[in-house]
């Protein structure tokens, strides 16, 4: 297991440089973090309203149950059956406890999903605050003056006026190195996925 630890560490490091000296690429995976966090969350709040609508139906049903109790007990009162009434009393009072923890635990679920729709909320600010900040970094990227080539003339050597030479303001370099550094952080990203 110390090969792997070793592995997955060295691994997270190189990523965080690589992200370091790449920061759009960094925003990119805050951009990917913060979409999982929100699929985790929506799940979150599927499922505690799931929770809460069967705790309601059992909230429902226990009242029902106490109900049907509490008039049997007010029959074998009427009819004298003293031997009946203290055992439906005891009934009675076992399904009011019950009743209150089920009520109790649907009070919980009903907190839990506020403070998840209010995690939500945020998550979703976070991630537009995060779009609007790719936005500007990419315009930012392309916006950018290339730096300007010295100009060319008779002290020039020959070499630089005949073949043409890949440089940092050739549009179709950008491309592929931003392409080429696309591929090498999804690699990275899936080296460290267990």
């Amino acid at each position: 297991m110390g090969l792997f630890d070793d592995l997955s560490h060295f691994l997270e490091i190189r990523l965080e440089e690589f992200l370091r000296n790449h920061p759009h690429l960094e925003l990119q995976a805050l951009e990917e973090q913060i979409r999982e966090q929100e699929d985790d969350t929506l799940k979150l709040i599927s499922d505690l309203k799931q929770q809460d609508t069967r705790l309601k139906a059992v909230i429902l049903e226990t009242a029902q149950e106490i109900q049907l109790w509490h008039t049997r007990i007010a029959k074998a009162k009427a009819a004298r059956r003293w031997d009946l009434v203290e055992p439906a009393e005891a009934r009675e009072s076992q399904l009011l406890r019950q009743g209150n923890q089920f009520w109790g635990q649907r009070q919980g679920v009903q907190d839990r999903l506020e403070q998840s729709q209010n995690l939500l909320t945020q998550i979703q600010q976070k991630r537009q605050e995060l779009q609007k900040r790719i936005m500007e970094a990419r315009a930012t990227r392309t916006t950018q003056v290339p730096p300007s080539s010295p100009p060319t003339g008779w002290n020039q050597d020959w070499r630089h006026q005949t073949t043409p030479k890949a440089t940092d303001s050739d549009p179709l370099s950008q491309k592929f190195r931003q392409w080429e550094l696309d591929e090498e952080l999804e690699h990275l990203k899936k080296g460290m996925k267990p």
